[in-house]
């Protein structure tokens, strides 16, 4: 067997709160999100970017969502309320993975949407196999109108997922995966 095939069979995400320092650097950085980027693209429609959120953008991008999470819902307790703030400082790095898949005349949306998932998990991919954790995550953020909004998302884009990556503090572990099985069947009349 090769050792990417080795590789991609002992991927693990890794939780956000085991990411910690360091994080990839500039020229790791670019790396990643060129790997992120190099995914099917029917119509080179680029139907994807990344926001970074890095350094102090994190503690304030996590202040600004528990402040939105306290209007929202105004008897939150402050458990929830501290946990939302770290949103973003749970790791090093976050990148989210904007979808802007939009009516197209030969290109279906679907296809643009499922673009965006592929560039979000090349991204997983590609900071495992450099060394570091990740973990792609939603969460209410990602659903939210106005908490896209406030994370920088037009109103015709979508958020893909939160990918958090950095320095596990933990060995990954596995998780129960679906048997073949149950997941796989030919097709016939």
């Amino acid at each position: 067997m090769n050792e990417t095939i080795e590789f991609l069979l002992r991927r693990r995400s890794i939780s956000a709160v085991n990411l910690v320092e360091p994080g990839p650097n500039e020229a790791q950085l670019e790396t990643l999100l060129t790997i992120a980027a190099r995914v099917p693209d029917h119509g080179k429609l680029a139907p994807w970017r990344f926001i970074l959120f890095r350094g102090e953008a994190r503690v304030a991008a996590g202040e600004a969502t528990a402040t939105l999470l306290k209007a929202k819902q105004p008897d939150v307790d402050e458990k929830r309320l501290a946990f939302e703030k770290d949103r973003f400082t749970r790791s090093p790095l976050v990148v989210a993975v904007v979808s802007r898949a939009a009516p197209h005349v030969k290109i279906p949306e679907w296809e643009q949407l499922l673009s965006a998932g592929a560039a979000a998990m090349n991204l997983v991919v590609a900071a495992q196999a450099m060394g570091f954790g990740a973990q792609w995550i939603t969460e209410w953020v990602a659903y939210d109108e106005e908490a896209r909004a406030l994370l920088g998302l037009e109103p015709h884009e979508r958020l893909a997922g939160l990918v958090h990556i950095g320095t596990p503090d933990i060995p990954p572990f596995e998780r129960p995966r679906p048997a073949l099985s149950e997941i796989v069947s030919d097709w016939h009349r």
